[in-house]
């Protein structure tokens, strides 16, 4: 019997630093995320970041916690239930880190008798830390707990033209109303190094602004170049002037180089440059989250403004977007019935 898992990231269980430790905790510990040898992870994450991240992230949280609880698991749990309404499978939510977890979610699924599992990470990029992280762990727990069990893997959907159709037309829908003179596409960073870690050649990643135009199997698991892609794709969708489009990276952690250009330089870069209306879509996430709600909506708006900026927004993600659901369950049902997985 066929049945399908979902899984983002996860959330701390409340905006407290008691809560957002052991969160923070297991997210940094992961060697996908911060992946340096063991001993230098504990180091930096046990020894340094939570001595003080947490208080300070619980803050971020709590300027966003919803009455209903942590947006991003609210949010991907009104996805779930909108989707169980359009497909006969059993659907089941699991998030990465946090206590919903992935072992729960499969057990969840074992109980109603499923031993075809359809895994769907809810991100629409390859990154180590994002993507794969969720397919290893599933991997293990399914190794370790539920061995009967296949699992087959939906690949990143970044450039799907029916996905890339549905996420323009949330974006224009977004844009409604607002007098824009720039749009910016920003994406979480990551760090230079799992570009070319993730890089199966081995040569052909060099973050030099040609490699992520010039073909090449290593494209499959190159977050940057999925980044440029996905927005040059959405740019010809809406029709956008090319000059007025651009991409950035957000939320870097520092003593690192990481994807260029900084959301936040481009924040106080563009006033000066006579872009004083900004639109900002933040399309690597499928669901509302610290980073789309806390880190843009709030502190980005406060940063441009205070460069001299006039007008900004930000376009939420495409969260319980009957569109999306709708394509999400195309997707499953096709899988179902034919084994076919959409093509990216």
């Amino acid at each position: 019997m066929k049945g399908v898992l979902l899984v983002n990231l996860g959330s701390p269980d409340s905006p407290t630093a008691k809560d957002v430790k052991p969160y923070l905790d297991e997210f940094l510990m992961d060697e996908r995320v911060i992946d340096v040898p063991k001993v230098l992870r504990n180091i930096i994450v046990r020894g340094i970041i939570l001595q003080t991240r947490p208080k300070k992230s619980a803050e971020a949280y709590s300027k966003i916690w919803w009455e209903e609880g942590s947006p991003l698991i609210v949010l991907s749990e009104r996805f779930t239930d909108k989707l169980r309404q359009q497909t006969e499978l059993p659907v089941a939510l699991g998030m990465r880190y946090g206590s919903m977890t992935i072992k729960g979610a499969l057990q969840e699924l074992k109980d109603k008798g499923v031993d075809q599992v359809l895994l769907v990470p809810l991100y629409p990029h390859y990154a180590m830390s994002s993507y794969e992280t969720v397919v290893v762990k599933v991997l293990e727990v399914q190794d370790a707990s539920f061995p009967e069990m296949k699992i087959t893997t939906l690949p990143a959907f970044y450039k799907n033209t029916d996905y890339i159709r549905v996420l323009s037309d949330s974006i224009k829908e977004g844009l409604k109303d607002f007098e824009y003179d720039h749009i910016l596409f920003s994406y979480h960073g990551i760090p230079e190094r799992h570009i070319r870690k993730s890089d199966p050649t081995k040569f052909h990643c060099k973050i030099d602004g040609s490699c992520c135009h010039t073909n090449s199997v290593a494209h499959h698991t190159c977050y940057r170049h999925q980044c440029y892609k996905m927005t040059e794709l959405v740019r010809n969708q809406m029709n956008l002037p090319e000059d007025k489009v651009s991409v950035s990276f957000q939320s870097r952690l520092p003593n690192d180089p990481w994807l260029k250009p900084y959301t936040d330089f481009e924040f106080e870069r563009f006033p000066k440059e006579g872009k004083k209306k900004l639109a900002v879509v933040t399309p690597a996430f499928v669901a509302d989250c610290l980073e789309t709600l806390e880190e843009i909506a709030m502190e980005g708006k406060h940063q441009f403004m205070e460069a001299g900026g006039e007008a900004y927004k930000h376009i939420p993600c495409l969260n319980d977007n009957d569109a999306w659901v709708s394509l999400m369950a195309q997707w499953i049902e096709e899988w179902q019935k034919v084994g076919v997985l959409p093509h990216h």
